[in-house]
């Protein structure tokens, strides 16, 4: 059974005419005959009662009829469905916490501006989760500081990713040269979770250089984080990009570049996956707003 058979019973039965179903479908009249009847061995029932005029449904072609017609409707109107699929997403992105409230959301701002329609789901994960996500094609995009690199992922650095001391306004460390992280480690640490890259980075080098440290707090968003380092319970070591220029009136903050990594940040994608064409702007919003210079 082909699709053109049935397209040419369901004229056929609409119009109640070969002639007019052959018209309407811009077809040879015996094209028409020839799919109905192709249709009715390969069924092995009669569609049509042809004695009369003009023709009627039998039974089981009335049947048939009413089974095939949303069907082919539901099949001339997959062009629509998938175009609209196109135009509107979902684009699926996968980030980190420090990314996504800061870095991200001016990204999807600029982008909700210039696409409106477009819908995004955004998961939050740690580096390696995003990692994960990506590499099982589950999400679009990563997007994340300092991969691990392979050969099966491609990762585009669009943006620096610089570590600083986060401390309340005034405190003695903003004022002395920081070269290391043992006057740090003095003060009580406010950090993020356990298992995030940059808390496994600082407990690694504190550990290796021997220092004692004492972590009063463990929170999920470096958005909490800079409201009790404003309150004046401990100081913190987090991303640059999650200091806002409101934050400075109550907090103070020193470039670590000098002893820790710099890392690069970007998108991170799977060869190979299809991405739509929604997700194709987003990442090309994102490369002119974020781009290093």
């Amino acid at each position: 059974m082909e699709l053109r058979e049935l397209k040419s019973f369901v004229a056929a039965a609409k119009l109640r005419s070969i002639s007019k179903a052959a018209k309407e479908l811009n077809i040879g009249q015996p094209t028409v005959t020839t799919h109905i009847k192709k249709l009715e061995r390969e069924l092995s029932v009669p569609l049509f009662d042809r004695v009369t005029r003009p023709i009627r449904l039998t039974l089981t072609g009335q049947t048939i009829y009413e089974l095939s017609n949303p069907l082919l409707d539901g099949i001339d109107s997959l062009s629509s469905i998938i175009s609209l699929a196109e135009e509107r997403g979902p684009v699926t992105i996968a980030s980190t916490p420090d990314i996504i409230p800061h870095t991200l959301l001016s990204v999807v701002q600029k982008f909700n501006e210039l696409y409106p329609a477009v819908y995004l789901r955004i998961q939050s994960a740690n580096r390696n989760e995003v990692t994960n996500l990506v590499r099982t094609g589950e999400v679009d995009i990563g997007i994340i500081q300092h991969p691990e690199r392979g050969d099966d992922l491609h990762f585009e650095p669009l943006f620096l990713y610089e570590r600083v001391l986060i401390a309340p306004k005034g405190h003695e460390l903003l004022s002395r040269n920081i070269q290391s992280l043992e006057p740090i480690a003095k003060y009580p640490l406010i950090l993020m979770a356990k298992g995030t890259y940059t808390r496994t980075l600082l407990e690694e080098q504190l550990q290796k250089d021997a220092l004692k440290y004492e972590v009063i707090m463990e929170l999920e968003s470096m958005d909490m984080i800079k409201k009790y380092v404003a309150l004046g319970m401990g100081v913190s070591i987090g991303p640059r990009l999650a200091i806002e220029d409101d934050d400075l009136s109550k907090l103070g903050m020193v470039s670590l570049a000098n002893f820790l990594p710099v890392d690069q940040a970007g998108i991170l994608t799977l060869p190979g996956k299809n991405i739509s064409d929604p997700a194709e702007k987003f990442m090309t919003v994102m490369r002119k707003m974020l781009v290093t210079k």
